[in-house]
């Protein structure tokens, strides 16, 4: 299909429904110039998403990929998509949606700028500097109005994105996630010393939870790039698609978007089998970034229950590993208040937003100045339940055993 441009005295501004059209070295040469890269916006993975069947048009994902051209080359790019439905985003507005339609309006399609599933901060605007990031903030704009849509998206950017958003009129949502960050100023060495920093009765939650999946007899194997198998991967889509169905629900990801990670992007991967009597009976899978030194938790699942498995295998099995490894950062996933116990402490995430109809972006953001308050109320009150032990004792009001 033949791009839509839309014209620009020094530049060109181009909209593209196949990724594939798109030169993947500048494409993740831009991201590399980003303060907050991360894989999932590497043209590798927005591609298999694609490709794979799992974030196409026939799913409610149709890619609007932009980019901005001057005579100098690719100077900033988003990936974008039309929306027909608001899954797969973590960032709801089903609430918004409704509104639309009890008042007679077509809220979809709507455009999204997004990685697919993937709920991790980072950055979305990629641009050579900020002169480029306000014009992309503009153009996203204008293919808005162009496509006459309803709504405007981009959902966990960073900060400079952020800022690039704010000054542009868009409304900001905030929202909370639970991340791990390596203590700059006393690191901790291993899993058993970040045990000991966390307060008693944490502590020993989690070596009792981590005793019954001993004593269950479950053992675990890691396994990371190349050496993860395609019978390993096979394994761990069968236990992946059974969380899903355990929930009623239906997987997001196709078998050959993994079989494509695990050929485009192998150094990225890492997966934590668990085993009992010498059988497979659990998988999940973590991203990892050498460069940035961080991982991301991403999927899980078992094909038998044992106790407490769900958090040697998300969460113990990975920290373990990010500190044996020199990882800086692991970022638990979307949601889920119950991770402070473990270590993970609530981090802020935003999205821009921006409404053509002024009437509902007024009352949106009425409700998001308000909600915007209660999420920081909330993380205050979190961080008073901080679960590492200050210099003195078991205070829970420090922040010691973390930055």
């Amino acid at each position: 299909m033949t791009p839509v441009e839309l014209d620009e005295k020094d530049y060109v501004i181009r909209v593209h429904s196949e990724p594939a059209a798109l030169d993947a070295e500048a494409w993740n040469a831009l991201l590399q110039l980003q303060a907050q890269p991360t894989p999932f916006m590497r043209m590798e993975y927005l591609l298999a998403l694609h490709a794979s069947g799992s974030a196409v048009p026939e799913s409610g994902w149709a890619p609007q990929f932009i980019t901005l051209r001057s005579d100098a080359g690719l100077q900033a790019a988003c990936a974008l998509y039309l929306k027909s439905h608001s899954y797969g985003e973590y960032v709801f507005d089903w609430a918004w949606a409704d509104a639309y339609r009890r008042h007679g309006l077509r809220y979809y399609p709507k455009l999204l700028g997004a990685v697919p599933f993937t709920p991790v901060p980072g950055a979305r605007l990629l641009a050579v500097d900020e002169f480029w990031r306000a014009r992309l903030v503009l153009a996203i704009g204008a293919l808005t109005n162009q496509f006459k849509l309803s709504s405007a998206h981009v959902l966990f950017t960073d900060d400079a994105d952020t800022a690039a958003f704010e000054a542009a009129g868009w409304m900001i949502r905030h929202g909370v996630q639970f991340h791990w960050t390596q203590d700059t100023l006393t690191p901790v060495a291993d899993f058993t010393e970040l045990l000991s920093r966390l307060q008693r009765e944490k502590r020993k939650k989690i070596q009792q939870e981590r005793r019954k999946v001993v004593d269950a007899g479950v053992t675990f194997s890691t396994h990371a790039g190349l050496g993860i198998t395609p019978e390993l991967w096979d394994f761990f889509y069968h236990c992946y698609t059974l969380t899903y169905e355990a929930h009623h629900s239906t997987p997001y990801l196709t078998r050959d978007f993994f079989a494509r990670m695990a050929s485009d992007m192998p150094q990225h991967w890492v997966m934590f089998v668990a085993r009992r009597g010498g059988q497979a009976i659990a998988a999940s899978l973590i991203a990892v970034d050498e460069a940035t030194r961080s991982a991301w938790g991403r999927y899980w699942g078992a094909v038998e229950h044992v106790s407490c498995l769900h958090f040697e295998a998300c969460y113990y099995q990975p920290l373990a590993w990010c500190l044996a490894n020199g990882y800086q950062r692991f970022e638990g996933g979307a949601q889920g208040e119950h991770k402070m116990a473990r270590g993970l402490l609530p981090v802020p995430t935003r999205s821009a937003h921006w409404l053509s109809d002024a009437r509902f972006a007024s009352a949106v953001g009425d409700y998001l100045a308000q909600e915007g308050q209660g999420i920081a109320q909330y993380v205050d009150e979190l961080r008073e339940r901080n679960p590492f032990k200050s210099a003195a004792g078991d205070d829970p009001s420090s922040q010691a055993g973390q930055p």
